[in-house]
């Protein structure tokens, strides 16, 4: 018998009204994590990894965004037919989400040590006290240097790197079930990327909470996750063990997304780049997204959408030729 996933999300579509019409971010995304387990999404900016992280928690600005169909499970319960008041009760409760840029996301007129207390008091702790302690720990476990007397400067006294221990201290305040991490590394030195990545595989490694990790940046993803979704243009079109895919992926864009990566055991005189430009949401071609791209693109890919296919054990791809020599080569 398969153990339900922590988290399941199954055709979800999310759409948002523009001038031009509805314009869908986000079509036909699915994906599931357990707990324990890192799962990373991947892809371009404007692929829709965002849009689907806040989605799952139910920061989908209504209007002008809606939900255009799907389901988002978590412990089997659809968070989309929740009322808002009950997603309140899990966002920063069971679910917590550190966002990409710790600076516009922490109130600059507040002490970090009153947001992190303001956390805890929306999800039941009422003593003032125990509070202000558990603050002062929460800033210890994501090694804040000082924390008694950290907790109470403002987020413009923190280094980035500081400010960002703060945002998984704030997303770790009430002990979640699932923490979503989008770029999290994203405008730090490399030395402090690699602190805030050990610092969270350390947390789920104690606390057996799922991650979902949502960067551009592959070298994190091989570091770090469990399980890949690749997403391109709003939809996903490959999924796999990370192992699996980094040692053979399937898809003509995770092909030119890793060969893209800077590389110290090439003589290549430049980096290697994917041609053209993503497709713009209001004018999705009527095959495949990538097939004007893609240099193995026949007829049938311009003309039909791939479906996600299962191509081996636990190997899901989006591509009417795949698996072939040319793109396992």
């Amino acid at each position: 018998m398969t153990a339900t996933p922590l988290l399941d999300v199954r055709d979800l579509a999310i759409e948002f009204k523009t001038e031009g019409g509805a314009v869908r971010a986000v079509d036909g995304v699915s994906f599931s994590v357990d707990r324990g387990k890192t799962i990373g999404i991947v892809g371009e900016s404007g692929c829709g990894k965002s849009v689907t992280s806040l989605g799952i928690m139910g920061l989908i600005p209504t209007p002008p965004g809606r939900y255009a169909g799907g389901e988002v499970l978590f412990e089997g319960r659809d968070l989309l037919k929740m009322s808002a008041q009950e997603r309140r009760g899990l966002r920063g409760g069971r679910m917590g989400m550190v966002f990409q840029e710790p600076m516009t996301s922490l109130n600059p007129v507040y002490t970090i040590g009153a947001q992190i207390i303001e956390c805890l008091k929306a999800h039941g702790m009422r003593n003032a006290r125990e509070a202000r302690d558990r603050a002062v720990e929460l800033l210890d476990l994501v090694r804040l240097p000082s924390p008694s007397s950290r907790v109470d400067d403002y987020p413009h006294q923190l280094s980035g790197g500081q400010r960002q221990r703060v945002m998984i201290a704030l997303a770790l305040a009430n002990n979640p079930d699932l923490l979503i991490a989008d770029e999290p590394t994203t405008a730090l030195d490399v030395t402090i990327q690699a602190q805030i990545l050990d610092l969270m595989r350390d947390l789920s490694d104690r606390t057996g909470a799922a991650i979902m990790l949502i960067t551009h940046d592959l070298g994190v993803v091989a570091e770090t996750c469990d399980d890949v979704v690749v997403m391109y243009a709003g939809k996903v079109v490959e999924r796999a063990p990370a192992k699996d895919l980094f040692d053979g992926p399937m898809h003509p864009y995770t092909l030119g997304l890793m060969a893209a990566v800077p590389r110290l055991d090439t003589d290549a005189d430049r980096l290697e780049t994917i041609p053209g430009a993503v497709p713009p949401p209001w004018a999705m071609p009527a095959g495949c997204r990538f097939a004007s791209r893609c240099p193995l693109a026949t007829d049938q890919c311009r003309q039909s959408p791939p479906p996600l296919r299962e191509i081996a054990t636990n190997r899901l791809v989006a591509c009417w030729r795949a698996p072939i020599e040319e793109i396992a080569a």
